[in-house]
């Protein structure tokens, strides 16, 4: 008997499958439709709501905006001026109008006191150069410009002049106590570069201005030699040297011949004093 049910009930069962399957796909497409409706819903009240936080701040803004416009047109429109008393209408009053300070602020005043700073450090340095010149000078007793006055302080007899011309070249030129040879001469900004060799030392001295005294101190000597150009032309100066005309050793020397004249070869020997011999005595016949 059961033999015989199993052909009716497949049919049905074949037949009820499609329909079952329809169910389950219709519950599922309503339960993702009710799903996206709900997100849906959710996406519209938070766009809602990011909508008027705009809207609120946009208001703040235009708020804000009316404020600063009204602030500066209060600061640009001018201001009224007084009325004239009535009870004295023939006296005017002057218009009184603001002036506008300017205030320095804390950088242009650092600035002004740097550049105070630097201009009195400036003087200083102008002034302290100015007394080593004259310091200078002194110590040299006096620097000659040209030929007349290198004369002038040659008849003095305190020091050794030697006058020279010096063109550019390769080969030194000995002059006094030491060697000279040019190697750069600038006429527009009347200064000259220097190659030197005193006391068997090689020595440059870069832009020497005109009158300018270079000083070198020789060994066994309390008193400078000086090198002076008082005229540069084009590849050629013109100057002189300037050298004690003793050095310590033969002013000792000299010092301690003054002292002792005996062994000066130059002075006469001074002849001895003679001793006063006694008087005779008297006779007895002439008392």
């Amino acid at each position: 008997m059961e033999e015989s049910l199993i052909p009716t009930v497949l049919p049905v069962v074949r037949r009820a499958v499609p329909f079952i399957a329809a169910v389950v796909v219709a519950a599922g497409g309503l339960g993702y439709a009710v799903h996206e409706h709900h997100s849906a819903q959710a996406l519209s009240s938070q766009n809602q709501q990011m909508t008027a936080q705009l809207d609120a701040t946009r208001s703040q803004l235009n708020v804000l905006n009316a404020k600063v416009n009204e602030l500066m047109m209060a600061q640009t429109a001018p201001k009224p001026s007084p009325a004239a008393p009535l009870a004295a209408p023939t006296v005017s009053r002057p218009v009184l109008r603001h002036r506008v300070i300017h205030r320095p602020s804390a950088v242009d005043l650092r600035f002004k006191k740097l550049q105070s700073q630097l201009d009195a450090q400036g003087k200083e340095i102008d002034q302290t150069r100015g007394d080593l010149v004259s310091a200078r000078t002194e110590l040299s007793g006096g620097i000659a410009k040209n030929h007349t006055e290198l004369i002038a302080l040659e008849r003095r007899g305190e020091r050794n002049y030697f006058e020279f011309d010096i063109d550019k070249t390769k080969q030194f030129k000995r002059e006094g106590p030491l060697s000279l040879r040019l190697k750069k001469a600038n006429t527009k900004n009347q200064y000259a570069d220097l190659l030197l060799i005193v006391d068997d030392r090689d020595l440059s001295q870069k832009h020497v201005n005109l009158y300018q005294p270079v000083m070198f101190y020789q060994p066994d000597s309390t008193q400078p030699v000086e090198v002076v150009i008082n005229q540069i032309s084009k590849n050629h100066i013109h100057g002189y040297v300037s050298a004690p005309k003793y050095r310590q050793s033969e002013l000792a020397a000299m010092s301690s011949d003054a002292g002792n004249p005996a062994s000066t070869p130059d002075q006469p020997a001074q002849p001895p004093v003679r001793e006063r011999l006694p008087l005779p005595a008297s006779a007895p016949d002439q008392q």
